[in-house]
């Protein structure tokens, strides 16, 4: 099957748009008067192209959108424009080197102004600028030059025959952002607009009244909403900070808010909450995957700012692979699982676990093997000469400083790996950071997990859509972090090998579906079976929560859990 017939039949289900989704429950906008968003992980910025983090991509999505989106089943959705491009209805290009998109007429920024096409082709120069660092660059993986064509129309070129074109405005990671805000925010001063990124001109139902870093966000109806009867709720409060638990139990308890984002707590913890009837979990599988990333670069401070943690200096053991497979085997994935999500945790060695098709059957990691981890480091002459239980080579040894964002299941998980990897010989220091500041891509603080001043961290993320190969793209030489990208950038462990980078070149040129699938599996095994930069861990269901009187939600796991907001309501007891 080849992906240019997917694209030519998929157009009858891809051409219905936002309108379509049913809302019975219709009426004046703000009639169902405040509505409270909890996110554990408090917001920094509310630019998506300038942080990697879930937090702040999702909180953005409620302000600014892209031109195409992913339903609660993955399937593309038309939202800033009439229908899907596709083969067949003649928005992509037969020879599949273009995408052409047509904005739906009469679209106005929350400003009151037109939205143009002008607009979508800045938003693409912003990202693509070789100096702004822009954290969703693997979206324009491929793009030569964005064109406008009319005031509605835009086409994006490729550098080569693209089988996904949807990488370019599609899903929340891709939103289109204001060219007259955003003007002199490009390049190096993208970080410097606060004014832009905190309080951007959007399309979404709502718009900023009041930013709190890492606190409270205010938001209102957006007076200039392209549907005149959403959204339901006139304002919003959008809590963050705290701790899951706490998020939890103001959703699924106490009812001081309407929902609360990523529930990360052991499943009895859960279940005992929702016992109250106030709240209901909800919870989907999609490609999120908690995973340890590797430093493949010395992140010591005993070196030069602006080396530190850059490919200028290499991870001093950390650059052995059998350093990273013995590390990989001493862990038990499926007591991990076990303690931390129950039913809706899954072992897995696999950084893209599903959709099946593209899912690997990378399954050697999934046993423990703490004796053969022993001799893995004894025959790569990682030894203990000191006599001190902390095996060394040429004068260093195996210190380990391990950190990730806090978080009971994440401390939990860090108390477990630290025992095992203590049982090989390594010595392990632990360090939580308030998801807030480690999420958060601030350029000047130590502590994000983009700039990555630790020998291993873990977190999860997933990718929009049900196509891998952006996300797999994330991980090529030029999009390590750095400081000349204001240490921005997908390749967190600055992983970096010429053979990954053609693959993934193949890959974008690749259209016949059973030719991509075997690329993709490829590269996925090069960076964990056979690299071990990424040590996945557990594919995680997403669990959120939302209140009993809420209505409208639709649990999303390839696009933003807000994607629909303005479809919520209030039900009326």
């Amino acid at each position: 099957m080849k992906m240019k017939t997917m694209l030519m039949g998929a157009a009858a289900t891809m051409a219905f748009g936002q309108m379509a989704i049913a809302d019975a429950h219709e009426g004046e906008r703000g009639r169902d008067g405040a509505l409270g968003i909890i996110y554990w992980q408090a917001p920094s910025i509310m630019n998506a192209y300038l942080s990697g983090g879930t937090k702040d991509i999702e909180a953005a999505s409620l302000v600014t959108e892209p031109l195409g989106r992913y339903d609660e089943t993955g399937a593309p959705v038309a939202w800033l424009v009439d229908e899907i491009p596709t083969v067949a209805n003649g928005g992509v290009a037969e020879d599949l080197t273009s995408i052409t998109w047509k904005l739906t007429e009469g679209l106005l920024w929350s400003d009151g102004t037109p939205v143009t096409s002008a607009d979508v082709k800045f938003t693409a120069d912003y990202c693509m600028d070789p100096e702004g660092g822009c954290a969703q660059l693997a979206k324009f993986e491929g793009v030569e030059s964005v064109e406008v064509i009319d005031d509605l129309t835009v086409k994006v070129n490729f550098s080569a025959p693209t089988p996904n074109p949807y990488g370019p405005f599609m899903g929340n990671q891709s939103p289109i952002i204001q060219a007259a805000q955003f003007a002199e925010c490009t390049g190096t001063r993208a970080p410097e607009c606060t004014d832009a990124n905190f309080m951007p001109i959007g399309t979404g139902p709502f718009v900023v009244t009041d930013f709190r870093t890492n606190d409270v966000i205010q938001l209102e109806a957006n007076p200039n909403y392209r549907d005149p009867m959403k959204p339901a709720f006139q304002t919003v409060t959008f809590k963050g900070g705290g701790d899951a638990e706490a998020a939890g139990r103001a959703v699924l308890q106490t009812g001081e808010f309407d929902y609360a984002w990523n529930l990360q707590l052991a499943p009895d913890v859960i279940t005992a909450m929702a016992e109250g009837g106030v709240g209901t979990p909800v919870s989907a599988f999609g490609t999120l995957v908690e995973r340890i990333e590797m430093n493949m670069t010395d992140p010591s401070s005993s070196l030069p700012e602006g080396e530190r943690a850059t490919a200028a200096h290499p991870h001093p053991f950390l650059s052995d692979e059998k350093v990273r497979r013995a590390l990989s085997m001493a862990i038990d994935r499926d007591l991990l699982v076990e303690v931390g999500y129950g039913d809706a945790g899954r072992a897995t060695c696999n950084l893209v676990p599903a959709p099946a098709m593209f899912a690997s059957d990378n399954t050697d990691c999934l046993v423990q093997d703490i004796e053969g981890a022993k001799a893995l480091l004894d025959e790569a002459g990682w030894t203990d000469t000191n006599g001190n239980g902390i095996r060394d080579k040429d004068g260093v040894e195996m210190n380990i400083l391990f950190q990730t964002s806090t978080n009971a299941v994440r401390q939990d998980f860090q108390a477990l790996i630290k025992d095992w990897w203590e049982q090989i010989g390594t010595s392990v220091e632990l360090r939580n950071i308030d998801g807030s500041v480690f999420f958060g891509g601030d350029p000047g603080s130590p502590d994000t997990f983009q700039k990555f001043y630790a020998d291993v961290e873990m977190y999860a993320n997933n990718f929009d859509g049900t196509d891998p190969a952006s996300y797999l793209a994330s991980y090529t030489c030029e999009k390590a972090p750095r400081p000349d990208t204001g240490w921005q950038g997908e390749n967190i462990n600055r992983y970096c090998d010429p053979a990954y980078d053609e693959l993934v070149a193949e890959l974008n040129a690749t259209a016949d579906l059973e030719e991509r699938t075997t690329i993709a599996k490829k590269l996925n095994d090069m960076i964990t079976k056979e690299s071990m930069t990424i040590v996945p861990l557990v594919d995680r269901g997403r669990v959120s929560a939302h209140a009993n009187s809420l209505g409208g939600v639709l649990l999303n796991t390839w696009d933003s859990e807000l994607w629909n907001a303005a479809d919520w309501y209030r039900i009326k007891e």
